[in-house]
């Protein structure tokens, strides 16, 4: 029998923009991006992930340029959905779309306050080897949702608090991989946070990220069985994975960069399964 394929969420970025600056990677890059480099780039990303999952479209909408990056849509786990509800208001519009999406899904949603920030998937990452969801803080999602999401999906939650203003989610400087690897960047979090991460990951199996590979969203990457896809890697850093057994895919995502995304970013994973 064939291995059922994960289901992963994208969006076309048909009406991908930067309009405007919600974090520190669009300064400067206001009406920038090449529409149809990014037209390429994001259809290349799509053909390789296609190899080994199965890709759910969600229809772009006009005005909403962010959209694409479904990563900030919400966060699944087994039937249940949590959507966003975005710190900067330039991407609530998208919020009663994204609901929409999950309640015609079959998703059971979350009525999350929505006086609280909570930014989806960027922030909540679950290990891929400890029964535990990575939740993250400090810019974009407040540690007052931890509560909600804990109770929601019935988990073990690790909060973790980011520093670094250019890692404004945790899936921009922090990457889980299979069998309980992880890929990240200590310098974006505080100091107890880093020693959460190291209380329960393995020195052996904590790959950590330059500042040069930061900046070039190597963390910002999808994980599929021994597959990683990214924007771009060193050489040592790439060495480093290969050793672990991963096969690494470079696409290069430049006008996805300028709005302060990667692959990760652009993908929402539909399968999380209830651990128990």
């Amino acid at each position: 029998m064939a291995a059922v394929r994960e289901r992963i969420l994208m969006c076309p970025p048909d009406y991908f923009s930067v309009d405007y600056v919600i974090n520190p990677w669009m300064a400067g890059h206001e009406g920038k991006p090449d529409l149809e480099l990014a037209k390429h780039q994001w259809q290349t990303l799509r053909n390789a992930l296609a190899e080994h999952a199965e890709i759910v479209i969600m229809d772009p909408q006009p005005h909403l340029p962010d959209l694409v990056f479904t990563a900030n849509a919400g966060v699944v786990y087994g039937r249940k959905a949590i959507a966003s509800h975005f710190m900067p208001h330039e991407r609530r519009p998208e919020e009663p779309h994204l609901k929409k999406w999950f309640r015609e899904n079959g998703y059971e949603l979350l009525g999350l306050d929505e006086k609280i920030g909570f930014e989806g998937a960027g922030d909540c990452l679950f290990d891929r080897g400890g029964p535990w969801l990575w939740t993250g803080y400090g810019f974009r999602t407040e540690i007052e949702a931890h509560a909600e999401i804990q109770r929601f999906f019935d988990v073990d939650l690790v909060s973790i608090r980011l520093t670094d203003a250019r890692f404004y989610h945790i899936d921009t400087c922090f990457c889980p991989l299979t069998d309980g690897f992880l890929v990240y960047h200590p310098p974006a979090f505080d100091y107890d946070s880093r020693i959460a991460i190291e209380s329960r990951i393995p020195s052996h199996k904590r790959i950590v990220v330059d500042t040069a590979d930061a900046g070039n969203f190597a963390c910002n990457a999808v994980n599929i069985g021994h597959h990683i896809f990214l924007n771009r890697a060193s050489a040592p850093l790439k060495a480093r994975l290969m050793v672990a057994g991963f096969e690494v895919h470079e696409i290069g995502l430049s006008e996805f960069l300028k709005a302060g995304g990667s692959a990760k970013c652009l993908t929402l994973k539909l399968d999380e399964l209830v651990r128990k």
